[in-house]
């Protein structure tokens, strides 16, 4: 289960690589405080937003399915909302879903993204829990810009 666990974290990074956004997320995630993030457009108004978060918990993998909307000024201003997998890699093993709900700026002059999002979590193996504490700050670079 380990070496499928390993082989799978170095496919989700080297598909970071190919990823539209990429920086960092400070705060709790899946297996800790730090993570690397990226993003990957599906579209106008839908992306993957995916990151390997490392730290006192483990290596934690989230995928989340996000939708854009626009509201608050154009192409500045994004605020999302999405829902994906979640595991966390380490004894135990965990494995959930997760909501995201999020706000972010787009700088015009630097292609730097700024954001904040929130990520409950349901964990259904090894152990049924629900986790609500998962607040984070994102610092991304844009590729596409």
């Amino acid at each position: 289960m380990k070496k499928l666990a390993l082989l799978f974290c170095f496919f989700f990074t080297m598909q970071m690589v190919s990823a539209q956004e990429v920086g960092v997320r400070f705060g709790s995630g899946s297996g800790g405080d730090f993570a690397v993030d990226g993003v990957f457009g599906l579209g106008k108004f839908s992306r993957i937003h995916a990151d390997v978060s490392f730290g006192d918990g483990g290596v934690g993998i989230d995928a989340l399915w996000d939708f854009l909307y626009r509201p608050l000024g154009g192409e500045a201003f994004n605020w999302y909302v999405g829902v994906g997998p979640s595991m966390n890699i380490d004894d135990p093993f965990w494995l959930g879903v997760s909501g995201e709900i999020g706000l972010e700026y787009r700088f015009k002059q630097v292609p730097i993204v700024l954001g904040v999002d929130w990520r409950p979590t349901f964990w259904i193996i090894d152990d049924t829990d629900f986790s609500a504490d998962g607040f984070g700050i994102n610092i991304r670079y844009n590729f596409g810009k």
